[in-house]
């Protein structure tokens, strides 16, 4: 929907005091008017249609949780105002924000946010709904939000509701109103999933750029993972075993103890026979006759024994990777947007189907020196991992050179099983008994994939897109 200019700078500063009596979710008051025009000063200054005033106070207000504290019993009436059109407005709009699940996560994810850094948070979701719903907004001059600010509050309103008295509220809001109304009902949810995940890592505070980056890789790893089987799937006939060493640690038993035996250790010996222990040191006490007849009872536990695989997952980047910021006529983005999702697609599905096993991803990026060309994949990779790496289950990381990497490799491998995903432009020949090493090999629109050895074959597809999709499954394949 086209954007309304107004110009005229009385127009502007009644269309924002007027909108200030129009809120419905909070009581309006000099309290309320303050954070509505910063608001809609943010949202104003950062160059979007400014929805109206009323409706954004209002979202402000239900995001932050803060109507609570300006709630009424009775809606205030406002003169000229449709009745009608005020309770449609609070079940179509109002209701649907109330009853959002996704808005709910969106405001829990502002409610940690601080200071100025709140304002641009709501501002993001405000243009998010308006883009999404397609919502009406009006642009005018940010210095008219400014004075209005600095303004007596008290007098501000008590002037814009003279004003209403007077002339009643103006045919732009009415009809601004009307379709906020009309586009309540249509919506079925005000955000999606990717505005919610850039909310919660605060990707929506950065730089466009960054955003688009970010929202761009997980909408193509959700049409990637669209086309996957919801289980696990079946192995790969050629699939590669590497044995490795299983220590000690990773096996432990289930459960409590489950009866009592007259063997045991004597961390589960039960306590209350320390009693026949005697302060005599000099002769043998109960406790030594029942110990020496094996008469002393111990806690017992079942014997069945639970073993946690460890593996790793190692995905590693060459810097020639950097030609991949290309975006191919038969592909929906760049080359380097698709193998990020690649990646994404893979883990997400590994956490999902191998829950039971100690799971370890790693994203390596490799240097070329002391340069770092692929530095903005290794900020988004992070942005979009950021849960296992909160929970210490994933790296991301530069290393130097490939030796290096290698040498990673080979420790890793001493008490995992290490699946190795490596991306470059050209094939190359590894030297890593100790992993099961699978290459993917992008120097055009099509992905090509091998197992380490130099040879590299191309998979079967519809189009373009497919066959990224098949080198995902046929990698789960040979992993999982």
């Amino acid at each position: 929907m086209e954007p309304i200019e107004l110009r005229d700078l009385d127009a502007a500063r009644y269309f924002l005091t007027e909108g200030l009596w129009l809120q419905r979710a909070v009581m309006p008051n000099p309290e309320t008017v303050k954070p509505a025009l910063e608001w809609a000063m943010e949202v104003a200054a950062s160059g979007h249609p400014l929805p109206p005033v009323g409706f954004l106070g209002d979202l402000g207000h239900l995001a932050f949780g803060t109507e609570a504290e300006h709630r009424t019993k009775e809606a205030l009436h406002i003169p000229g105002w449709p009745a009608a059109l005020a309770r449609m407005y609070e079940d179509h709009v109002l209701g649907k924000l109330y009853a959002d699940s996704m808005f709910e996560r969106a405001g829990n994810a502002l409610q940690k946010y601080l200071d100025k850094d709140r304002i641009k948070g709501l501002a993001f979701v405000v243009n998010q709904i308006q883009t999404r719903a397609n919502l009406p907004g009006v642009l005018l001059p940010p210095a008219v939000i400014r004075g209005l600010l600095t303004a007596n509050r008290d007098e501000m309103l008590a002037s814009a509701w003279e004003r209403l008295m007077r002339d009643g509220p103006s045919k732009l809001l009415i009809s601004m109103y009307e379709q906020l109304v009309a586009a309540g009902r249509r919506m079925t949810e005000t955000l999606v999933k990717e505005d919610i995940t850039a909310l919660e890592d605060r990707s929506a505070l950065g730089d466009m750029g960054q955003y688009v980056a970010l929202r761009q890789i997980r909408q193509t790893t959700a049409r990637l993972l669209s086309r996957l089987p919801e289980r696990p799937v079946r192995p790969h006939p050629n699939r590669k075993e590497v044995p490795t060493r299983v220590h000690d640690e990773d096996q432990y038993p289930v459960g409590g103890y489950t009866s009592i035996a007259t063997k045991g250790s004597i961390e589960s010996l039960l306590q209350s026979q320390l009693a026949y222990i005697e302060d005599d040191e000099d002769e043998p006490d109960f406790f030594d006759v029942k110990y020496a007849r094996d008469e002393l009872f111990y806690y017992s536990r079942d014997e069945n024994q639970f073993l946690r695989r460890r593996r790793a997952f190692v995905f590693v980047l060459q810097p020639d990777l950097v030609a991949l910021r290309f975006k191919d006529a038969e592909l929906p983005c760049q080359r380097i947007v698709l193998l990020q999702s690649m990646i994404l697609a893979i883990v997400e599905r590994l956490t999902e189907w191998l829950y039971a096993d100690a799971l370890r991803f790693e994203v390596l990026f490799v240097q070329d020196g002391d340069k770092k060309p692929l530095s903005d994949e290794a900020t988004l990779m992070k942005l979009l991992l950021r849960e296992p790496l909160e929970r210490g289950h994933a790296v991301v990381e530069h290393i130097g050179d490939t030796a290096k990497m290698i040498d990673r490799l080979r420790k890793l491998s001493q008490n995992a099983q290490v699946h190795t995903f490596l991306a470059a432009t050209e094939p190359l020949e590894w030297d890593l008994e100790e992993v099961v090493a699978t290459e993917v090999i992008v120097d055009g629109p099509l992905p090509r994939i091998g197992d380490g050895s130099g040879i590299v074959y191309a998979l079967d597809g519809e189009d373009a897109f497919d066959i990224w999709q098949e080198t995902v499954l046929r990698i789960l394949e040979l992993w999982v």
